[in-house]
């Protein structure tokens, strides 16, 4: 089983993805951009093979203005020594990579333009994977459309505009459920005609479901069956709904307790479960450690690293109830460790316990600081306890002053990120 995050990195340097507007869309300025989001995904990649993620979401950001005749470059000749160094590596490391296309990617569209685009995305995201070098186990992930007042029509166009595809990217697409007009069953009934595999979203299903209120484990048994096995394992996608946000929105983080119940329902290893949240990796790498046998404590000490002294500015209790359980090097359970960081990063902390933690991380280079460098930052906190500024002033100074004295466990804690 793999579990993998989608498109973004938390709480690491030079893994951003960057673009541009179109009119200043040069042929210079976009081969910059390309150039420095080839770079980060290689930093991603590099990221993934040192937690030992084997799943993860390309960001179809990775090429600005792809699909677009805007974009002239040949950056599949230009920068394959780059691409295909990266597609070495995710082989090697035996990962999975995938793209999903936006929301504007509608194949089965009444608008003739717009279901052409549709076809120019896919082979831009195919174009990608093909790149990399990997099989047809990597694959490019659509949602079925829209109805357009006659969902019959409407997949009868699906399967009449998928028909226009290339054969690569046939061989790569995957069609999953929805959370408005195409539920699991609907989907199934499409992948089966036009053997297409699908993935089961959970989430989506959970808003959008079909008549035989079945369970989440009958259906994801159903997909499996549209997988052959130069698909690759099954793969489906797992996210929870935010508390007090509009149905399908995606929580901050994944519990740990909930999905835990959810990989049991499973019962199975031959399935690869992306992970829909925000919190990206951080969550990715919760799950893997949670689900892994004798999990070794310096895993979590590695975490903790990480996370200290962002729990520690919001609630003194629980970084010391974390510390305890970290004492015993041998009766230590990973899930009693998150339930923990949830709890923290669920609490709200007060002005003495930020002030408390920016001391902490203050005394890293207190020794090292000039006295102006010394002034400004005890001013800074003065103002905030004071109520003259808000606590993010205090600590983004203190993020200068970390690159500055290159404080590499600073550098890699999340004080900054979350």
């Amino acid at each position: 089983m793999r579990i993998g995050y989608a498109c973004k990195l938390i709480g690491a340097a030079n893994a951003d993805m960057k673009s541009c507007t179109l009119k200043n869309a040069s042929s210079e300025k976009l081969t910059e951009l390309i150039r420095h989001n080839i770079n980060s995904l290689n930093t991603m990649i590099d990221y993934n093979i040192e937690n030992n993620i084997k799943l993860f979401r390309i960001s179809s950001d990775l090429i600005p203005f792809g699909s677009s005749e805007v974009n002239k470059i040949k950056w599949w000749e230009t920068f394959s020594e780059e691409i295909r160094c990266i597609g070495n590596k995710i082989k090697k490391s035996s990962m999975r990579v995938s793209l999903h296309p936006g929301q504007y990617t509608v194949l089965n569209s009444n608008n003739k333009d717009v279901a052409i685009k549709a076809v120019e995305e896919l082979v831009y995201h195919t174009r990608i994977l093909d790149s990399l070098g990997v099989n047809s186990q990597h694959k490019v992930v659509l949602h079925i459309g829209g109805a357009y007042d006659n969902k019959r029509l409407s997949v009868e166009r699906f399967a009449e505009n998928y028909k226009l595809l290339p054969d690569n990217v046939k061989k790569r697409l995957v069609i999953e459920n929805d959370d408005k007009i195409y539920n699991i069953e609907e989907v199934l009934d499409i992948g089966l005609k036009l053997s297409i595999p699908v993935i089961f979203d959970n989430l989506h299903h959970q808003i959008n479901y079909p008549k035989q209120k079945m369970s989440h484990a009958y259906w994801i048994e159903q997909c499996k069956a549209t997988w052959k096995n130069e698909d690759g394992n099954q793969k489906i996608h797992y996210s929870q709904q935010a508390e007090q946000k509009k149905k399908g929105s995606h929580s901050d983080f994944i519990s740990i307790n909930q999905f835990m119940r959810f990989y049991e329902l499973l019962g199975r290893n031959d399935i690869d479960i992306m992970l829909e949240v925000k919190d990206k990796n951080l969550s990715c790498v919760k799950c893997i450690n949670c689900t892994t046998k004798k999990l070794n404590i310096n895993v979590l000490e590695k975490e903790w690293s990480k996370y200290k002294y962002t729990i520690l500015e919001r609630s003194n209790a629980i970084y010391q109830e974390i510390i305890e359980l970290l004492k015993d090097k041998q009766n230590f359970s990973a899930i009693a460790f998150y339930n923990l960081l949830e709890r923290g990063l669920k609490s709200e902390g007060d002005s003495g316990s930020f002030v408390n933690a920016a001391l902490h991380i203050w005394s890293y280079f207190e020794n090292y600081a000039t006295e102006k460098e010394k002034i400004n930052f005890f001013k800074y906190l003065e103002n905030y306890q004071n109520q003259k500024t808000g606590i993010n002033t205090v600590k983004n100074y203190l993020k200068k002053l970390t690159e500055k004295y290159v404080q590499n466990y600073l550098m890699n804690s999340l004080y900054f990120s979350i």
